[in-house]
């Protein structure tokens, strides 16, 4: 598959001033001939790279004549300085629905196979163009919906992400050579490092891994979004919170008691977070066969919640209801901000809840006074200030995660391994695994399988 020549519609599908067509692979120049003449003349082929060239369009008709049906502009990249490092051609036409297939099909009629989704930024990988979590942000930035998104994405297409696992990969080769000379020539003072020294660079290494892997909570909550659930006892105001936070309304608001009875989700940023939202039925005993199975869900999102927001009516004094679901809560796992709605009805705040919850915001759901307030503490809970996406090395999803602890647990073996006062030969394995996780973290060593999984997310065209 790697050797044919490929090529896609890569703006999205519909009726627009212009579409764009790309082209790449061995023949891309050959195909690209056959379709687009330079209204100059002279082939498409005596361009100098980047060049865009004005010319006509070419697609058969009925009876498999080659026929003028549109005006452009084609540019060529050559190979090796190109997106994908193979040659590639990019034509833009009008952007007519019709049109746009027409030129398609006159691509692959030329010999082009049509593209799989992802297939431009695999290749653009196996390649060597791009390390894979590079390859992973422009898929982030695509399907981006914040503003912090976009600035995490175009951060890690930087390449930081992969340099520091590479930095960090050498360091440990040279760490491991001078091991295997120690090994070799015990009696011999031919390595660059003595054992102290080896131990030493190994601590280094070892926490500059414990930084990278720190930044994935912030990474976590801006990429793939923070598993969030409002809960509460009925008519405290959970899905106008719900609707305040998504921006529009999601969920049926009303004063009977059980309007919500399901979970209903969003995924909506709160600031620089994104917040995986889950507005449940209200906790509270009830003979209603329905509304039991909606709590019955809502405890279930409850458990795998890694943030709730536990409301509570600021208005009235705490019932039993609420001091048991604060119970509930301070036994949990995830973290817990008590906020305190209807504060523009309150006289005097309940301390009840600021005695349990350290994060305790008040607010107005209806009037969406103090959300600044609740979007400041949820930031602080799950992001780093110090980290700037846009400079910094930054862990966005959960298989550069996994794969940076799984090196920072082999390096953290061996530095036990070594200050516990055995021989620096004991640690070669760990140290070899960390190597390994490293490269699998920046993609030089991972399946196929895992490859086609990660690019099959891509759009078509890209």
């Amino acid at each position: 598959m790697l050797n044919d020549t490929i090529a896609a519609v890569s703006t999205p599908r519909g009726k627009g001033g212009v579409a764009l067509l790309r082209v790449s692979g061995a023949d891309a120049l050959k195909i690209g001939e056959e379709v687009f003449r330079p209204k100059s003349g002279r082939a498409l082929s005596e361009y100098p790279s980047r060049a865009a060239v004005y010319g006509s369009i070419y697609a058969a008709d009925a009876n498999g004549a080659s026929v003028e049906i549109d005006d452009g502009v084609a540019t060529v990249y050559r190979a090796p300085a190109s997106f994908t490092g193979e040659d590639t051609v990019e034509i833009c036409c009008h952007g007519g629905l019709l049109l746009t297939e027409t030129v398609l099909t006159a691509l692959l009629a030329a010999g082009a196979r049509h593209a799989e989704a992802g297939e431009f930024t695999r290749r653009a990988f196996l390649n060597g163009k791009m390390g894979l979590s590079s390859a992973e942000a422009l898929g982030d930035l695509l399907e981006a919906k914040s503003r912090e998104q976009i600035l995490l994405a175009h951060g890690g297409m930087g390449g930081r992400t992969e340099a520091k696992s590479r930095a960090l990969y050498e360091e440990l080769r040279h760490i491991l050579a001078s091991i295997y000379v120690c090994i070799d020539y015990p009696d011999e003072d031919l390595a660059d490092m003595t054992p102290e020294e080896i131990l030493g660079a190994l601590e280094r290494c070892a926490a500059s891994l414990d930084a990278l892997i720190s930044t994935y909570r912030t990474g976590h909550a801006v990429a793939e979004g923070i598993r969030t659930v409002i809960c509460g006892r009925p008519n405290v105001g959970k899905s106008s919170l719900y609707n305040r936070i998504v921006g529009r309304d999601a969920a049926i608001v009303t004063d009977v008691e059980g309007t919500t009875r399901d979970v209903l989700t969003e995924t909506a940023p709160l600031g620089r977070v994104t917040l995986l939202l889950c507005d449940t039925a209200g906790l509270h005993a009830t003979e209603d066969a329905v509304e039991r199975i909606g709590i019955t869900r809502a405890r279930a999102e409850l458990a795998r919640a890694e943030l709730v927001l536990a409301l509570f009516d600021a208005s009235s004094e705490p019932t039993e209801e609420d001091l048991s679901l604060c119970r509930e809560l301070e036994a949990g796992e995830a973290s817990v901000i008590a906020v305190l709605n209807k504060c523009d009805l309150a006289g005097e705040l309940p301390s009840a809840y600021r005695e349990r919850f350290p994060n305790t915001v008040c607010l107005s759901a209806a009037t969406g006074e103090g959300m600044d307030a609740l979007t400041e503490t949820v930031e602080r809970l799950f992001i780093d200030g110090s980290l700037d996406p846009r400079s910094d090395a930054v862990l966005s999803n959960a298989r550069q995660h996994a794969a940076a602890l799984k090196a920072g647990r082999a390096l953290a073996a061996a530095v036990e391994a070594l200050r516990a006062g055995y021989p620096v030969d004991v640690c070669c394995s760990d140290v070899e695994l960390a190597m390994e996780a490293l490269a699998e973290l920046d993609g030089r060593a991972i399946s196929e399988d895992l490859v086609s999984e990660i690019f099959s997310h891509f759009c078509v065209g890209k």
